[in-house]
């Protein structure tokens, strides 16, 4: 019974208390969805209005509006991330798995109550974006096929005319065109200026090479620049500039910054030059061994001359002397008259021939590059020795015919010059226009002619016309 009672005593108190407790809880606060998830969005965008990102892209999703959604993870934790298109300037492509730092702010996304990050830049970890961007590139190209050796065209060994697409106030245009002049005096090189450096750069540089192609003056185009940062080099290794180079009818070499230097318009080239100087080298390579091999012909030719010489006067000085002591003073003085007179008519062939085949090298190109020059050297060497005389009397003969016809030319001409009449005592009349007055009708009282003589000119004011009437009257 007393325990009872206290059981029940206990309860009350209880009881009472839980109602004490109710009435002084505070009333509780209802957020709406909407209002929350917004009070939260602006909570979080105040704390975190700028913050760098590090993690790993996965589940990229590039949308039609050209937005990117993805998300950055970690081992413990991932972030959804969007970048808007007009935030959208990276110098690499994003793809799976590559590990990056992202800028922006984080926001949250209403219709799902998800926290995202809103960046504006990225950047890969290690690898910076224009290293990145550099080798993704190089790899898509190179699956398409661009860097094949097998598409690649030989230089034309004997160019006439060489385009280099560069900057026309840097060095390179100047070594590139001391070393070509030096090395090939005939070649023609024509400079299309353009800027290497900036954000134009690569548009120029297409444009200059389609133009090039268009004009159809060139043989070779050389794109040349000197040595620099990656950054300075961007336009070297875009895109574009690598599909210019590609579609060029003409080949192309690429000669950029220094001979460690790599850019994508090396790949592409027909043929990659270390430097812009040795780009000039390659250019002239055939042209100016040929003039070495000459040189060395001609030099190999006086050293025999002189030899030949030498052994002569060792034999005439070993001539004995005998009792005909005047026959063979003369017949000294002739052999060494003979040896004089062979000397200089072989100093004379030899210089006529040095000369000839210099000027040959630039007008039979195309005759070269369809034979050997080495067995047309061998051949010419070994009938030098029978058809010099013939050649001398050909080229005498064929003079002769040419100054006789030329004169016969020049004196027709005379006889049929117009300046030959007004010597005669003739003159020419023309109006005010510079046409050839023929007629009184064409003329007035008043109007201005110039008249021309053999000598000179001068100018008239007409007074009066005075037509000749028996003349008109014949014409009817």
């Amino acid at each position: 019974m007393t325990r009872h009672g206290q059981t029940r005593e206990e309860g009350g108190s209880q009881l009472a208390l839980l109602f004490e407790a109710a009435a002084a809880a505070p009333s509780r606060h209802i957020w709406p969805v909407r209002e929350l998830v917004g009070r939260a969005r602006e909570l979080v965008e105040r704390e975190f209005a700028d913050v760098w990102v590090e993690g790993e892209i996965s589940n990229l999703r590039p949308a039609a509006s050209g937005h990117l959604y993805f998300t950055l993870k970690d081992a413990d934790a991932q972030l959804p991330v969007v970048m808007f298109r007009h935030k959208l300037k990276l110098r690499f492509t994003p793809k799976d798995g590559l590990h990056v730092l992202a800028r922006g702010r984080v926001s949250v996304y209403d219709q799902r109550g998800q926290m995202q990050l809103v960046a504006e830049t990225m950047e890969p970890v290690g690898a910076g974006s224009l290293q990145l961007a550099f080798e993704q590139l190089r790899e898509r190209l190179k699956a398409e096929g661009l860097f094949d050796a097998a598409r690649k065209r030989p230089l034309p060994a004997f160019p006439r005319t060489v385009g280099i697409v560069t900057s026309p106030t840097g060095a390179v245009i100047r070594d590139f065109l001391n070393i070509a002049s030096r090395r090939h005096a005939g070649l023609n090189v024509l400079l299309f200026p353009v800027t290497v450096q900036g954000e134009n750069a690569a548009e120029e540089i297409e444009a200059a090479i389609a133009s090039l192609n268009e004009a159809g003056l060139t043989d070779v185009i050389v794109v040349a620049r000197g040595g620099g940062s990656l950054e300075d080099l961007a336009a070297f290794n875009s895109e574009r500039m690598a599909r210019a180079i590609a579609t060029s009818r003409v080949p192309v070499v690429s000669a950029v910054g220094h001979e460690t230097d790599f850019t994508i318009a090396d790949f592409v080239a027909d043929l990659r030059a270390p430097t812009p100087s040795a780009a000039a080298e390659l250019i002239t390579e055939a042209h100016y061994g040929i003039g070495e091999r000459l040189v060395e012909f001609d030099r190999r030719l006086r050293r025999g001359a002189q030899f030949q010489l030498m052994q002569a006067r060792q034999r005439i000085a070993h001539v004995r002397v005998s009792g005909a002591e005047t026959r063979m003073t003369m017949l000294l003085h002739r052999l060494a008259q003979r040896l004089d007179d062979a000397t200089q008519r072989m100093e004379t062939a030899l210089r006529e021939q040095f000369r000839n085949r210099r000027h040959a090298v630039d007008g039979f190109t195309a005759a070269v590059l369809r034979h050997d020059p080495r067995q047309k050297i061998a051949l010419a060497r070994s009938g030098f020795a029978t058809a010099q005389a013939r050649m001398e009397r050909a080229m005498e003969r064929r003079f002769f015919e040419k100054q006789a016809r030329f004169d016969r030319l020049t004196a027709r001409l005379d006889a049929l010059s117009p300046l030959a009449v007004l010597d005669r005592g003739y003159a020419l009349v023309l109006d005010a226009q510079g046409g050839l007055v023929r007629s009184t009708t064409q003329v007035a009282a008043g109007d201005t002619i110039t008249t021309r003589l053999s000598d000179g000119a001068f100018t008239s004011r007409v007074e009066s016309v005075a037509p000749e009437k028996h003349r008109t009257r014949r014409r009817k």
